[in-house]
């Protein structure tokens, strides 16, 4: 397999990302309500979603040849490979067809099904969390670590709502009760990707949500657990990419949400 520098590619990946974002910054308040589509319930696309997603595709794969892809817009094939690309190419759509500044660009790589590389681009901000195996976490340019509150009472959260998987929903409202009662407060961005990279850098001390696909955390967690932060399912595994449910926390907290969360969501 050929020889990649992590860190030169992430920075390669940035160029990319950062190109693709500007043209995401273009079109905020242009798109026709003729141009959404509803792709499932509560889930819209539009054409800024679909050219974001081909423009990653051909920038990141030209970076690695023979790299695969796992997008959520599936404009290329979804493909297994010892590199594979995880891209979800605007985190926050209905946050960007509705004007709310808070939507980014979420892109992971994995080397033969771990992940080694992820960015968060934020684009209102023009934000760009980023990190690579072995080489620490950073937020343009920074370093940054998680948070070092150590007590839940302490901490602010960030969660998303249940918007079209329903099934979980009263255990969901049961731990919301309980850490609206015993955390600082709780806040819904509307972006995962977001809240992530949030946690990583000790905006916010933890993050939870079910429901979500890979190209949404990907990323993400691995910049918490590069800032030194913890992520893991609901149940204390590693099952949080594929098994739709994620905790990821600063290390003073993470246990004793996973207390909270844990039992509140039976297995």
């Amino acid at each position: 397999m050929q020889a990649i520098n992590l860190e030169t590619l992430t920075r390669q990946g940035l160029s990319v990302i950062e190109e693709v974002a500007g043209f995401i910054q273009g079109e905020l308040g242009r798109v026709s309500d003729a141009a959404i589509e509803t792709k499932s319930k509560n889930s819209l696309v539009s054409y800024v979603d679909k050219t974001a997603e081909r423009r990653l595709v051909e920038g990141l794969g030209a970076l690695v040849p023979a790299s695969t892809f796992l997008t959520e817009e599936e404009t290329v094939a979804k493909g297994e490979g010892y590199w594979q690309w995880v891209i979800d190419p605007l985190d926050g759509t209905t946050n960007f067809l509705n004007g709310i500044p808070v939507f980014g660009i979420s892109v992971a790589l994995r080397q033969n099904g771990r992940t080694v590389l992820g960015i968060v681009h934020e684009v209102c901000r023009a934000e760009s969390f980023y990190a690579w195996e072995g080489g620490g976490a950073f937020l343009n340019g920074q370093p940054i670590r998680t948070s070092t509150v150590q007590a839940l009472p302490q901490a602010l959260l960030a969660t998303g709502f249940p918007y079209y998987d329903y099934e979980r929903m009263q255990s969901y409202l049961h731990v919301l009760a309980k850490l609206m009662q015993n955390t600082l407060g709780i806040r819904r961005l509307g972006s995962a990707a977001i809240d992530l990279a949030y946690v990583a850098c000790g905006r916010f001390e933890a993050f939870f949500e079910y429901s979500l696909h890979p190209w949404d955390v990907a990323a993400g967690a691995f910049i918490v657990e590069q800032a030194g932060g913890r992520v893991a399912d609901f149940h204390g595994g590693d099952r949080y990419l594929f098994g739709k449910e994620i905790i990821a926390a600063c290390p003073g907290v993470f246990t004793e949400l996973l207390d909270i969360v844990g039992p509140g969501f039976t297995p």
